[in-house]
């Protein structure tokens, strides 16, 4: 039971730490000093992971919340490693101060259409097959 409860505790801190940084990242997005590469992936990153639609919806079994497990950290993984400390440093200051925290309805709006067009594209296809 002891050991349950310890795993339980770093999941709950390994995802504030998630959270954090996902704000963090958002800031980087923002930030003028962040190289221009590092900025773009900075704001994809942030926009999928503060999106209130998820690429592969969260109902779909494993799936759902797989590439939350993976394509977030990896891509902050990745900005971490493109953006100088200094910068990293201050967005998170800015993270932990924030009292209100960002949402990105553009992205909702881009992850709609590109469900949209991908059901489009493979009504297209079925139709034609059965042609």
């Amino acid at each position: 039971m002891r050991v349950a409860k310890k795993w339980i505790d770093r999941l709950k801190q390994w995802a504030k730490q998630i959270k954090r940084n996902v704000y963090a990242v958002w800031f980087v997005a923002r930030d003028p000093e962040t190289p221009f590469m590092a900025k773009l992936l900075a704001l994809l990153v942030a926009a999928y992971a503060i999106s209130p639609i998820d690429l592969i919806p969260d109902f779909i079994p494993v799936l759902g919340y797989l590439d939350d497990l993976i394509l977030v950290p990896l891509g902050i993984m990745l900005v971490l490693r493109l953006v100088p400390a200094e910068v990293m440093q201050r967005c998170r200051l800015q993270a932990d101060a924030i009292s209100q925290k960002p949402s990105s309805y553009i992205a909702a709006s881009v992850f709609i259409a590109l469900w949209l067009l991908l059901a489009y594209v493979a009504y297209f296809y079925l139709y034609r097959s059965n042609i």
